[in-house]
């Protein structure tokens, strides 16, 4: 029994010191490696702890039961969490509001579940609203915790709760979450919580703690959800790694105007080009920004409406690439004008980019030549060979998106990712969205390309195109998509399920009909670094 005792199951991490560091990805996951190294380093990261790898191993190899040795460590985690942060978890008060994520070895970008706002309950949102001074933001983030709760530990589907949602904005003639009232969201809550009776036959849990270990199992079975499994398989994962889960204490990027939050990479992972990459939204939490929902503003914009915060931002940042010597892909909130680290890892790029970085980051001292040539996988290469639209051909372009991940695809229409799966192996097919979910993976895979009328360059539509190589236009505003009668509509234009269509990664540009392809001419970085191989 001896080495039981050693086995430590729960890593803290905050106010500059952290038990664990970068190197424990195993351990860890990335992001909770990450958060470590990050706090270690002194960069402002809100406090927490990190449940291990070997927690999610035990559970599935004795019938998802935990191993009883993690409790003590767990509550005394927590204890040290309340001190740390001066709140305590359900207090009514002044309750400790915390986020459960998973992080695996590997990056999963959307793969497993989130929860945020933990710890609300109906005494705590009082709370709450009377400490910040901000009653519809204490609403809404109660509303927000139910609905995530609800989707991710109580398993009951997401529409559910969006069609209450959509239900209420119709019958207040409003369009935007937003422009909802205090009474709007005390509404919400209570048709969520009927819903989760309805479906579960009991009450929504007042517990913080009974809500914190629900989510704590939550996020190791989301190890095994379907979407999870198939990401792993389409990028040869292994099953039996595990899933660590961070726990982590809140900050607020829907506090007002002078809060924010958002994801960025240190070098465009579209194209490899040295210049600051992402987006953001004043007065939002982190979740809108790469579900895709609201299409937020790039990050250049930032320098204009919060300069501290932005000169703070890319400071840190740089230091980061610097430090792990690769691209970095990073979170941020800006709660109440103070910026806060929430993630930082080594950023998903198309193979375009890999070689452009690869070759300045050779030329800027950061790598040599034989790490440099490491850092692109050989099948990658094969990316950079795919056909591009003939530039000698005149063509019109029928609406503009975002460029997201590059290349250039023909394909027909189809609508659901479930269409593109089953027809897929004998047509070509352009995947036509309002927004992807991380539930399109397999039909994304099965596509030539990928157009959404919503989301950003940061959306999971984009990072997982540019994962898988796949051209991705998004953030076409113009396009009005009806998914039940399998249609868009631009410009008084419909266009209907199996109509060709013509996307173009590097502009944005979607255009009716079939372009013609050629092959690209490969010169620039492509020629110095396939010279040193």
């Amino acid at each position: 029994m001896a080495k039981q005792a050693q086995t430590k199951f729960v890593y803290s991490f905050g106010e500059g010191n952290a038990e664990g560091n970068g190197k424990m990805k195993d351990l860890l996951g990335g992001k909770g490696a990450g958060l470590a190294e990050m706090t270690n380093a002194g960069i402002p990261v809100p406090p927490g702890f990190t449940i291990t790898t070997d927690v999610c191993r035990y559970f599935y190899a004795h019938g998802q039961k935990l191993p009883l040795e993690l409790k003590p460590e767990y509550e005394k985690a927590i204890l040290k969490l309340e001190k740390t942060v001066g709140r305590k978890f359900g207090d009514v008060k002044d309750p400790l509001l915390v986020s459960v994520r998973s992080g695996a070895k590997f990056s999963m970008p959307g793969m497993m579940d989130t929860i945020l706002n933990l710890g609300l309950n109906d005494e705590a949102v009082k709370g709450l609203a009377s400490k910040t001074g901000n009653t519809r933001f204490a609403y809404d983030a109660y509303r927000r915790f139910i609905q995530m709760f609800g989707n991710v530990v109580l398993g009951i589907e997401k529409e559910e709760f969006e069609a209450i949602l959509t239900a209420l904005k119709e019958a207040k003639k409003v369009k935007l979450d937003t422009e909802l009232k205090t009474e709007d969201f005390q509404r919400l809550i209570k048709q969520y919580k009927e819903l989760i009776k309805e479906k579960t036959d009991h009450e929504f849990p007042q517990e913080a703690l009974t809500q914190l270990a629900m989510a704590r199992d939550a996020v190791f079975q989301s190890w095994n959800n379907p979407r999870a499994i198939i990401y792993r398989k389409l990028n040869k994962i292994a099953d039996d790694l595990g899933t660590a889960v961070n726990i982590q204490a809140m900050v607020f990027g829907n506090l007002g105007d002078d809060s924010a939050t958002g994801v960025g990479f240190t070098r465009n992972p579209a194209t490899g080009e040295k210049a600051f990459y992402g987006e953001y939204l004043t007065n939002a939490q982190g979740e809108d920004v790469v579900a895709g929902i609201r299409t937020p503003k790039p990050i250049t914009e930032l320098e204009r409406d919060m300069p501290a915060v932005f000169k703070q931002l890319k400071e840190i940042t740089s230091k980061l690439e610097k430090h792990y010597r690769d691209v970095q892909d990073f979170e941020f909130t800006v709660g109440k004008g103070k910026l806060y680290m929430l993630q930082t890892r080594n950023g998903k790029r198309t193979a375009q980019a890999a070689v452009k970085i690869a070759v300045d980051m050779v030329e800027e001292g950061l790598l040599t030549k034989d790490e440099a040539l490491m850092r692109v996988e050989a099948e990658s290469l094969n990316q950079l060979l795919h056909p591009i639209f003939d530039p000698k051909v005149k063509y019109e372009v029928l609406a503009k998106g975002l460029p997201a991940s590059p290349g250039a695809a023909v394909g027909k229409v189809v609508f659901t990712a479930e269409d593109a799966v089953t027809q897929g192996d004998t047509e070509k097919l352009i995947l036509v969205r309002m927004e992807t979910c991380p539930d399109d993976i397999a039909g994304m895979n099965m596509s030539q390309g990928v157009l959404t009328a919503r989301g950003g360059m940061t959306s999971h539509a984009a990072v997982v195109a540019r994962g898988m190589g796949k051209c991705a236009v998004v953030g076409c505003e113009t396009i009005k998509v009806d998914e039940k009668a399998k249609k868009f509509t631009v410009n008084g234009i419909a266009v209907t399920e199996g109509e060709w269509l013509s996307i173009n990664g590097n502009t944005g540009e979607v255009i009716l009909g079939k372009v013609p392809m050629v092959e690209p001419s490969l010169t620039g970085d492509f020629g110095e670094f396939m010279a040193w191989a």
